[in-house]
Order: structure tokens, then C-alpha cells, then sequence
């Protein structure tokens, strides 16, 4: 499965993201959190697996950025 989203907040091992289709906030479980920035636009690939928590989560199997600034 495949998310576009603008990232939120950068925490220790998760991103929360603001997913560009659906406008829904998503948890992204990565140990890759340092190389982000808040703003970044990104593409997240993940199992399909996602939690029924407010926010939802996933666990990415890859991070790739589109763009440093945010155009969602």
C-alpha cells in the first residue's frame, strides 16, 4: 500500500503525518525519523496493516520524500 502525506511532527520513532488524499492524521511507526524535516511531503510504503486508534498507525517498510515544502 501506498500513502502521499506531509509530515506533522517528527518524533524519536514515528512520524505524524497528514495523509494528502484523505486529509486524515496517521502515525507512521520508522526507525528513519532523523532524516525528515516538519513540512516534508512524503511517500510511505506499508503493508496495508493499519490500527483502528485515533490517530491510526502503520509501520513503514519505506520512506522516500517528494518535497521539503508541504503542498496538500
Amino acid at each position: 500500500m501506498l500513502i502521499i502525506a506531509c509530515i506533522k511532527e517528527v518524533r524519536q520513532n514515528s512520524l505524524l503525518v497528514q495523509d494528502c488524499s484523505t486529509s486524515q492524521d496517521i502515525v507512521v511507526n520508522t526507525n528513519c525519523t532523523r532524516c525528515f524535516c516538519v513540512g516534508d511531503r512524503i511517500r510511505i510504503c506499508y503493508n496495508g496493516i493499519m490500527t483502528n486508534s485515533l490517530p491510526p498507525q502503520i509501520s513503514a517498510t519505506c520512506i522516500r520524500r517528494i518535497s521539503s515544502c508541504c503542498g496538500c
